[in-house]
């Protein structure tokens, strides 16, 4: 089934931040997402995309706190983009902190490490080689 209010993929995370409106247009502005819609008024969440990446934000609430109240971030969602290097520079000229330089990982992943306006930690990736895990020390588990 299709429902246009939540998007088909398999994990849909959800972030959250002190001040949403000013979240949204910056992660618009400096991150190219795309807003699909948002909520509440005041604003309460959106749903925001980069291309088949999609993400729900919202407000603060209760016990959730984003990184910029906590002191400290505890996640670190990657979004898949086509081109890293580009994003790098939107990012940079946006005026978000860049945390980790365009690199490429043993695992091969064409990375970037970006802190948003609240402390969030947030990868840009893609897949420049086929790696098996086993060559940079993971141990794979079968069953």
């Amino acid at each position: 089934m299709q429902n246009r209010s939540v998007p088909a993929g398999i994990i849909l995370p959800h972030i959250v931040y002190e001040n949403l409106s000013a979240a949204i247009d910056w992660l618009v502005r400096v991150f190219g997402f795309t807003e699909h819609y948002r909520y509440g008024d005041p604003v309460q969440g959106a749903q925001l995309h980069l291309g088949n990446a999609h993400i729900m934000v919202r407000t603060a609430r209760g016990p959730q706190k984003s990184p910029a109240s906590l002191g400290f971030g505890m996640q670190s969602p990657t979004v898949f983009v086509e081109d890293v290097e580009a994003q790098l520079r939107q990012a940079r000229s946006g005026g978000a902190k860049i945390v980790e330089e365009l690199n490429v990982t043993p695992y091969g992943e064409e990375q970037i490490g970006v802190e948003d306006l609240e402390g969030h930690h947030w990868l840009f990736a893609r897949h420049v080689k086929d790696v098996d895990p086993t060559t940079w020390g993971a141990e794979v588990k079968r069953g």
